[in-house]
């Protein structure tokens, strides 16, 4: 199989360079080989490579900055999609690209799936969704995973930030009304390789972690499991705290939860997944 894959040097891009399967003939590409914003240079790269799957990995994920960065956020998160689903209808490629969980408002009472309305409350969230409708007007069959929480061994994540600031505070306030699933970078890499092999594919899939935490109990479980590798840690107190008093930029879904109608045999096993953190 020939793949495209766009933002492999993010964290959800160095994962799947991890797994790709060693038959599969690969061009992987950063922003400085390729600007999904530039139609031109979208459509020439696809033409001369005519790959049969495209993966998008990049995305602008600066949720806060998003607010006042917002041409820049709808660029990449609306723009470049669309740009890369028209290259692929040209060349009868398919498209998988990924969304969030923020298209949600999170006033549902009970887990998102996949049928459910997107209402999205910040911009980073509206890029998003802006994004779906313009890849699914475009390539109709195309393949987009909503996924939520997402950290890996790379770049810049939840489980990265807390062990950071563990290093210099010795207490860390912690949102716990808002709830989500984390998801491990390298299990939803796993997932766009089957759903790549499936030819049948098409459509909206929502995928994350198995088990339902907020941003608190999420670091509690981190804390617990590095503190027996890193005994300083056990000294870091974690208090929970509303999102009220936790002054961010831009408003946050309190109801992150999804899971799928599609997907039952895909997930993420998050909490175990982050051995992975721990040994890289």
């Amino acid at each position: 199989m020939r793949v495209l894959l766009t933002g492999a040097y993010g964290q959800l891009g160095r994962s799947l360079l991890d797994r790709f399967p060693a038959d599969w003939v690969l061009l992987a590409c950063g922003s400085a080989e390729l600007d999904i914003t530039n139609r031109a240079a979208v459509e020439r790269i696809v033409r001369r490579f005519r790959p049969q799957v495209i993966m998008n990995a990049a995305a602008y994920t600066a949720v806060d900055k998003a607010e006042t960065d917002r041409i820049r956020a709808m660029k990449i998160n609306a723009i470049g999609p669309e740009n890369l689903a028209r290259a692929a209808r040209e060349v009868g490629a398919q498209l998988i690209h990924i969304s969030t969980d923020y298209v949600f408002d999170g006033s549902k009472p009970t887990p998102y799936i996949e049928s459910d309305a997107p209402c999205p409350v910040n911009f980073y969230g509206l890029s998003k969704w802006e994004g779906e409708k313009r890849v699914q007007a475009m390539l109709p069959r195309a393949i987009i995973i909503r996924t939520s929480w997402v950290f890996s061994e790379y770049g810049n994540n939840f489980v990265k930030t807390m062990l950071r600031l563990a290093q210099t505070q010795q207490t860390l306030r912690v949102v716990n009304d808002q709830r989500g699933c984390p998801t491990y970078a390298g299990d939803l890499a796993q997932a766009m390789i089957a759903l790549a092999r499936d030819v049948h594919a098409a459509g909206i899939y929502h995928y994350c972690g198995d088990k339902a935490v907020s941003w608190y109990e999420f670091a509690q479980t981190i804390f617990s499991l590095f503190s027996g590798y890193y005994p300083a840690l056990r000294s870091v107190e974690v208090l929970p705290v509303t999102t009220a008093s936790y002054k961010q930029q831009a408003s946050r879904p309190l109801n992150s939860v999804m899971v799928s109608e599609r997907t039952a045999h895909l997930y993420s096993c998050w909490d175990k997944a982050l051995e992975n953190v721990m040994s890289a």
